[in-house]
């Protein structure tokens, strides 16, 4: 059974996840020719077409999206493995993390039991900021923020990028008669959060002549924003990071296909000034893998 390269596999993986070229190089920390060199080494080994042209740049094939679905599965199984057999049990400590409202309730509150199975001797203490950028908050050992990604003195690891569009209930959709232009989403409320510039850039992206964005509701947590969202109240721009598993179930729906890409995106973020914690470096590694797990292939 012949197995293709780890290193290739790993390119192909993180090109699939963020969508370019010189973001997976960075993540990967080599170059982007590098990168460039593993994806078509990985096409010659496989022996079908991973990469298409798309514009200037190019994109993954159907049968590369696939793949790289499959692939990512099995690495995450790996990782999966090296964590729970490499020192179960061993880590001690209390640890603190602070994580945006809207990553907290939709994705880490539905998974964070498998790390406390992981490491039994580790107490985990979650709190949220009050800002989504927030990276200083005293007594915090690490943060999973919502920004982009410039903290000076501070250790930056990105988690996810982002893709916003307008979400909205069903009930809501069947009583406006459906949603035809985006124009149309004036026909209800607008819900923000915090101001009003991820529904200004997205109809401007849509279109829409002069959007103004200045009626609705405006909210300080993405919680309450999506609790509005699910209760008909109005129409809101989710992300298909935290919306995911809603959208899944049918409890929102998208009715547009316009989605943007986010200038901000997840990280994972610790002072620099702080001697190594071994249950911090255990809590990235087995959130770093999950992610890779439960998270789509993102639109390219």
């Amino acid at each position: 059974m012949r197995v293709p390269s780890t290193q290739a596999l790993r390119a192909l993986e993180a090109f699939a996840r963020h969508g370019t070229v010189w973001q997976a190089a960075a993540e990967l920390n080599i170059t982007r020719s590098a990168v460039s060199h593993q994806l078509r080494f990985l096409e010659q080994d496989l022996g079908f077409a991973l990469l298409q042209r798309a514009g200037k740049g190019v994109s993954l094939t159907p049968q590369g999206k696939r793949y790289a679905a499959d692939v990512r599965t099995a690495l995450a199984l790996l990782a999966d493995a090296a964590v729970q057999y490499g020192d179960r049990g061993l880590l001690q400590g209390a640890i603190t993390i602070s994580s945006t409202p809207g990553f907290a309730t939709f994705w880490l509150c539905t998974h964070i039991a498998e790390f406390r199975q992981l490491h039994p001797g580790v107490t985990l203490r979650i709190v949220t900021p009050s800002r989504l950028e927030d990276v200083d908050a005293p007594g915090v050992d690490a943060f999973i923020a919502y920004g982009d990604g410039d903290w000076p003195r501070h250790s930056v690891e990105l988690l996810s990028v982002v893709d916003f569009m307008p979400v909205c209930s069903p009930v809501l959709l069947n009583q406006l008669g459906g949603l035809s232009e985006p124009v149309d989403v004036f026909r209800t409320v607008l819900l923000h959060l915090d101001g009003l510039g991820d529904w200004f850039t997205w109809l401007s992206a849509a279109g829409v002549v002069a959007p103004r964005t200045d009626q609705g509701v405006i909210f300080s947590d993405m919680n309450l924003v999506l609790a509005a969202a699910l209760a008909g109240q109005g129409i809101a721009i989710g992300d298909n990071f935290v919306c995911r598993q809603a959208v899944e179930t049918g409890r929102l729906v998208v009715p547009f296909d316009l989605t943007i890409r986010a200038s901000r995106a997840y990280y994972f973020v610790t002072p620099r000034d702080r001697p190594g914690n071994p249950a911090i470096e255990a809590f990235a590694d087995w959130l770093k893998s999950r992610l890779v797990q439960t998270a789509p292939v993102m639109r390219l």
